[in-house]
């Protein structure tokens, strides 16, 4: 009759994402363009330049919140 030791297996740390790098590359680079078009907007239509501001301060808000929360959960 033979008996085997129960242990517990240790699963290894997740490793980070491969592609993190290329990730943050391609947020950049929209980033860059969404920005640019916003800026091209506001010089030729200026009429737009007020709604676009306001939506633009919210949305740099709600950037930063989900940046923190991003921080956050990385930990």
């Amino acid at each position: 009759m033979s008996t085997t030791d129960q242990q517990p297996q240790h699963q290894p740390a997740p490793q980070p994402a491969a592609s993190d790098p290329v990730v943050l590359l391609l947020v950049g680079i929209v980033a860059v363009l969404v920005l640019g078009a916003t800026g091209y907007l506001c010089v030729v239509h200026r009429s737009l330049a007020g709604p676009i501001g306001a939506v633009g301060g919210v949305a740099s808000a709600l950037a930063a919140a989900f940046g923190v929360a991003l921080a956050l959960r990385r930990r």
